[in-house]
């Protein structure tokens, strides 16, 4: 095919929408196919739940039914033993999540306006009716979170999350942020739960309540600063060297919505240059983030420096379209009272965070390692 000028361009505008259609589709139907998984494996596990299967036929049960799935589909994959047991304890685990499931069992045991038959005073529903029921039950299920993200990605928040609450927190942030399961795992072991939320601000009383409240939920604390690696004593600064050389993971770390700035960024206050240690900006909060890093103990002056830090931005980048300005210290130890002394006395929104790291090198590890030179020498020996 031979096109030339506007035609030249119409067609390749054509091509970029159909390929962009096309994508979309694709992602439709993966997510498409996700749901109509999740929700085979849901209806398997409240079936052996229920009916109580394995324990009506013994301990052999899972691996008869395991034989008898994947004979009569050998290109499917999902029926191994313990995928069927997983199935099992994902019915039970999020089935505690009533809001959408406990109407299951009622409605299938409503009458309805039409029946084949009456037993006795009970009404059965007709072949009509389950199929209406069962489409409800589906666009219930279609809707609810667990539905939006992968199967595998539940065995790992059901089998290592300890309450429903839990689960759910990490299902709404893989659905957010999009992870991976590598990136999901890795936030479940360092108990992102748990950090979530946990530190020290005085947001509550200087920031109106929508801002405060999201304010609260993105600053963690602990941080976990272990995918850097540095000799023990190390400074502030090589802190913040690794911490920028290694800025993706950083970014994991901090949580959703924070956007890169700058590291030593100048303000001038009066007629003294100073220099931020980072300077971030968050997307859903509108505001600039900045953070101290201290690798020693919290103390109180600490707080007093980074709300001149908090007033300058305020200053010299926010416009009027943003929020103010937060506070971050990150360090490596506190004093919970001497903080809360600290930020009450304090007039800027201010954080106040311990941070985690534990691959430390001792300070003698280069002496004891052979050096480049040494290592050459030592290959040149050999080949001699």
């Amino acid at each position: 095919m031979n096109v030339d000028g506007q035609h030249s361009d119409d067609y390749r505008q054509w091509l970029t929408d159909l390929k962009l259609r096309i994508r979309h589709s694709q992602i439709k139907a993966a997510v498409k196919v996700n749901t109509e998984l999740l929700h085979l494996y849901w209806d398997l596990g409240k079936d052996i739940a229920t009916r109580q299967l394995d324990a009506a036929w013994g301990s052999g049960f899972f691996e008869q039914l395991s034989r008898d799935l994947r004979s009569e589909f050998p290109h499917l994959k999902g029926f191994s033993v313990v995928n069927l047991t997983y199935c099992k304890r994902f019915y039970l685990f999020y089935s505690e999540d009533v809001k959408i499931f406990q109407q299951l069992a009622r409605k299938l045991h409503q009458p309805g306006e039409e029946f084949i038959h009456q037993v006795g005073e009970e009404l059965q529903p007709t072949v009509n009716q389950h199929n209406i029921i069962f489409r409800q039950v589906a666009e219930e299920f279609e809707s609810h979170p667990i539905s939006q993200i992968p199967w595998r990605h539940h065995v790992e928040i059901f089998t290592k999350c300890k309450t429903l609450k839990e689960a759910l927190f990490y299902v709404q942030k893989t659905i957010e942020n999009g992870w991976s399961r590598a990136v999901l795992m890795n936030f479940i072991e360092a108990d992102l739960y748990a950090a979530q939320g946990k530190a020290l601000t005085n947001f509550s009383r200087l920031l109106p309540a929508p801002q405060s409240d999201l304010a609260n939920e993105i600053i963690k604390d602990p941080y976990n600063f272990d995918f850097i690696t540095l000799t023990e004593p190390y400074r502030e600064r090589e802190l913040e060297d690794a911490l920028t050389e290694n800025i993706t993971k950083f970014l994991v770390e901090l949580g959703q919505g924070f956007a890169y700035v700058g590291r030593q960024v100048p303000v001038k206050i009066g007629d003294t240059e100073r220099f931020i240690d980072l300077l971030f900006y968050h997307l859903e909060l509108r505001c600039f983030v900045v953070i101290e890093l201290k690798a020693t103990k919290f103390e109180a002056e600490y707080t007093g420096k980074l709300g001149l830090y908090v007033s300058a931005i305020n200053h010299q980048r926010k416009k009027p379209i943003d929020n103010p300005t937060l506070g971050m210290i990150i360090c490596k130890t506190k004093d919970n009272i001497e903080v809360e002394y600290s930020l009450e006395s304090s007039s800027q929104p201010i954080g106040v965070s311990e941070y985690k790291l534990s691959k430390l090198l001792p300070d003698n590890y280069k002496s004891v390692l052979p050096s480049i030179e040494e290592i050459e020498a030592g290959l040149k020996s050999i080949k001699n």
